[in-house]
């Protein structure tokens, strides 16, 4: 019986559901981390409306802090199955290797500066007088944990690129139950309420990491994982490739810290709060939707590069038309339900009904252009795995830079709650714009008349 994919000879749309869809599933699993922290937070009782906006704002720096996994897992896994496709086991070990080690060193790195910071942080973040203690508690207990969770997210990357996407799906999914099992305990039978939830999520990413690490060491991987010192010319290589999705998740930080103060602002003191609690649980829908689009994307990369590697442009195209057409149709199903069902959704965060009405209002702004944004996904994280980086990232900034615009300036013309529309303006523009570069560039390099990408074989 045949144990791995075959990322050469293997029928692509077999291959794309079989990466993808546990890619996809684990990313959905991985949003469990953060939406059960805040369903829960959110129905403690009496405080939980102002809670829950504390671990709103704490949003940006866990954001910000997962972008470095991204940076030197994507950036290394890519690099990666290039150097498998293109049959160097040698230095694809030497990525491997280079990556744990770059992970370690950020982790630790990352830990120390937020919690020297953190107060500043949170502050500057949109947190309240109300919200602060919230917002402090949880994000000092989160912080520690950062070594497990910037490992458990970036060595997972190196597991699918081995042709093992139902074990890099059990990473998260170990986690994400036992996050779910803790909560209600820390938080309710021991009454530790938002420490009780930063804890439970501290945890579950260590069995997580634990799971991660033990997998990479088995007989059964074609590279398995060891310690090396770090190269310098690896390591540049690594963050050269990541930095695209790295920047593109860190300004996600950026844009939620721009809501929330802008909220914050504009809403004023009576009803600024609101918003951000409201914008929380938007944020919390939106991520069931972005999430599963970035396993697709992102599951498929490993493929994409390793035929990259093995000069099969034939091969890739397929891989970007399946991969499209299942963004599409999970997005159009996403956005019927959208339309349909948000108010499901709110209930399980608040039975206020300010609260509740606000936030399925925001559910519908939010997700008026989601299919659009399926293509931009597409062509972004495949643009990434050809080494396309400058490119990918480029498209990517100004999508976010488009979101900051009007977030900031809808507001001073309309209703604090106008900063809403920053998502579907910003979407679509992006999505028009990806679409122009899929025709002029990307098709010119698959019909071997553009240049390659950025990795050097």
């Amino acid at each position: 019986m045949k144990k791995t994919n075959d990322f050469g000879r293997d029928s692509i749309p077999l291959l794309v559901l079989k990466i993808s869809i546990p890619f996809m599933f684990a990313q959905f699993v991985n949003v469990l981390y953060s939406i059960v922290d805040r369903i829960y937070v959110g129905n403690i009782p009496v405080t939980g409306a102002d809670a829950l906006a504390g671990v709103g704002v704490c949003a940006p720096i866990v954001t910000l802090l997962s972008s470095f996994g991204a940076l030197f897992g994507i950036g290394g896994s890519v690099l990666f199955s290039v150097r498998l496709g293109a049959g160097d086991e040698k230095n694809a070990r030497k990525v491997l290797a280079n990556s744990f080690v770059l992970l370690i060193i950020a982790s630790l790195a990352l830990t120390l500066l937020f919690l020297i910071t953190k107060g500043w942080l949170l502050n500057w973040f949109g947190a309240s007088e109300v919200t602060f203690s919230y917002a402090d508690t949880y994000m000092t207990i989160y912080t520690a944990g950062t070594f497990f969770a910037l490992l458990s997210t970036g060595m997972n990357y190196f597991i699918t690129a081995q042709g093992f996407p139902l074990l890099g799906m059990a990473t998260t999914l170990i986690g994400a139950v036992i996050n779910i099992i803790l909560d209600p305990v820390f938080i309710f039978l021991l009454d530790m309420d938002v420490a009780g939830a930063a804890a439970a999520t501290v945890l579950a990413q260590m069995s997580s990491c634990a799971f991660v690490l033990c997998t990479l060491r088995r007989k059964k991987m074609r590279i398995r994982l060891g310690i090396v010192k770090p190269d310098l010319q690896a390591g540049k290589q690594i963050v050269k490739i990541g930095f695209s999705p790295f920047l593109i998740m860190a300004t996600d930080s950026i844009i939620i810290i721009a809501l929330n103060a802008v909220l914050q602002y504009y809403g004023g003191a009576e009803y600024g709060d609101t918003l951000i609690t409201a914008a929380t649980i938007v944020q919390s829908y939106m991520l069931l939707i972005t999430s599963p689009m970035l396993g697709i994307t992102g599951g498929s990369q490993p493929l994409i590069s390793f035929n990259y590697g093995a000069n099969r442009p034939d091969r890739i195209r397929k891989t970007f038309f399946w991969v499209l057409m299942l963004c599409v149709c999970f997005t159009a199903v996403m956005f019927l339900i959208s339309r349909f069902m948000p108010q499901y959704f709110v209930r399980i965060f608040t039975s206020d009904p300010e609260y509740a009405e606000l936030a399925v209002w925001g559910i519908k702004i939010f997700t008026l252009m989601i299919v659009p944004l399926s293509f931009q996904y597409v062509i972004v994280d495949g643009l990434t795995a050809l080494g396309m980086t400058k490119i990918s990232l480029s498209l990517s900034l100004l999508r976010k830079g488009i979101y900051f615009g009007a977030t900031c300036v809808l507001p001073i013309f309309f209703a604090a709650r106008s900063a809403f529309y920053a998502e579907p303006v910003s979407d679509g523009l992006a999505a028009c714009l990806s679409c122009l570069v899929f025709f002029f560039i990307y098709r010119k390099y698959l019909r071997g008349e553009g240049r390659l990408g950025d990795i050097k074989l």
